[in-house]
């Protein structure tokens, strides 16, 4: 827009014509914004407030009145305050080339009166005091013409043909020399040292490399040794653990065929000796009970032929008895123990004949007739001796 005006970020647009600025100041300052300007009544010019350098080459003589080239650098710029804007814009405006001017030979005249108050091995030593001191014996005076420092930088300090320096730092250069030439003469010691070490390790190296080789051409022999030898060897071997495999497969088969004999042969034999075994056993006890059943019935038989018998023998006793002279004394009575005497002595020859045939009963049936026989060839007889004999007396 015609009449509107902007400064720059690192400028100061200052007005002037119209009323006055702050502080009765013939122009007004306008900072980071812009501004409308009436044409042909006000008049428009820019401060610049960017960093500018000033460099500062000066003799100067000490306190021990040795002479030194100075070589100093100055950063300085506008300050940012509008009263700095408006003492830098009253002296530099028109010319601001000459704010580096002034302010080097504003330094060069702190710089000459702080050197003046100082020795050379101070100067030398302690550079950023020296920079501390001109910093703050010209902040005063730069601030009047609204400039600010913001750095001081002693670059160079040099004594010329005067060499005073150079012998003021010799003791320090001998010393350092001395430290250099032991610590090149350690260095070397070291290297010497590091050489040996390395010569040594090397040796050692060697050494054991030989005995490393040594020992593996011996492993080296030793198993081809032991392979030369590792084939009838591995062979002997191989056809053992072979003969080995065989018996175990022989012994298996053999075990298995035995099993199949057991269970093929030897079980089914048991098991029909088993059972003929049984089969006799129940035959021998049919047969032994058939026979004591056929002996009870021979003995059943025998005492019923013996029971009826015994009326036949006790009829033969009586009849031994009815040619006999019999005197009954006591009566019915005396009859009555007669009859019971004979019913007696026939029990007691059945008796006698059940014994003889129960001990002889093993003699068979011949053996058995004849005691009975006996008997009653006995009886016979006895009833005949009766008859002879004639009448017995019975009590």
């Amino acid at each position: 827009m015609f009449g509107y005006r902007v400064p720059a970020p690192d400028e100061a647009m200052l007005i002037s014509g119209g009323r006055r600025g702050l502080g009765g100041a013939p122009f007004r300052v306008v900072t980071g914004h812009g501004k409308f300007v009436v044409p042909f009544f006000r008049k428009t010019r820019f401060l610049s407030l960017a960093m500018c350098e000033s460099e500062v080459t000066e003799t100067c003589v000490t306190k021990q009145g040795i002479a030194l080239h100075v070589r100093a650098v100055i950063a300085f710029k506008v300050g940012n305050d509008h009263e700095s804007i408006i003492n830098a814009g009253q002296r530099f405006l028109s010319d601001q080339d000459q704010m580096s001017v002034l302010t080097g030979r504003i330094f060069a005249g702190h710089l000459r009166a702080i050197i003046g108050s100082m020795t050379v091995e101070e100067i030398v030593t302690e550079r950023q005091k020296l920079a501390a001191e001109v910093l703050d014996t010209s902040k005063m005076e730069m601030a009047k013409i609204g400039l600010i420092v913001d750095s001081l930088q002693i670059q160079s300090i040099d004594d010329g043909d005067t060499g005073y320096i150079d012998a003021m730092s010799a003791p320090h250069k001998a010393a350092i020399q001395r430290q250099a030439q032991i610590a090149q003469a350690q260095a070397t010691q070291a290297a010497v040292e590091a050489e040996q070490e390395a010569a040594r390790r090397q040796a050692e190296y060697a050494r054991q490399t030989a005995v490393v080789k040594a020992e593996y051409s011996a492993e080296v022999d030793r198993a081809q040794a032991q392979a030369a030898q590792a084939g009838p060897l591995a062979q002997a071997h191989a056809q053992q653990e072979v003969l080995d495999a065989q018996t175990e497969l022989a012994q298996r088969q053999a075990l298995l065929r035995q099993k199949q004999l057991v269970s093929e042969v030897v079980k089914p034999a048991e098991a029909e000796a088993e059972r003929v075994r049984i089969l006799a056993a129940a035959e021998a006890q049919r047969m032994k009970i058939q026979a004591e059943a056929a002996a009870s019935y021979d003995r059943v038989a025998l005492d019923r032929m013996l029971i009826d018998q015994l009326p036949q023998i006790v009829k033969e006793a009586a009849g031994g008895l009815a040619g006999a002279n019999v005197n009954v004394l006591n009566g019915a009575d005396g009859l009555g123990e007669i009859a019971a005497g004979l019913v007696s002595q026939g029990l007691t020859i059945l008796d006698s004949v059940r014994q003889n045939l129960g001990g002889q009963e093993s003699e068979g049936d011949r053996s058995e007739q004849q005691p009975r026989d006996n008997g009653l060839l006995q009886l016979s007889a006895r009833r005949e001796k009766k008859s002879d004999d004639g009448p017995v007396d019975v009590d």
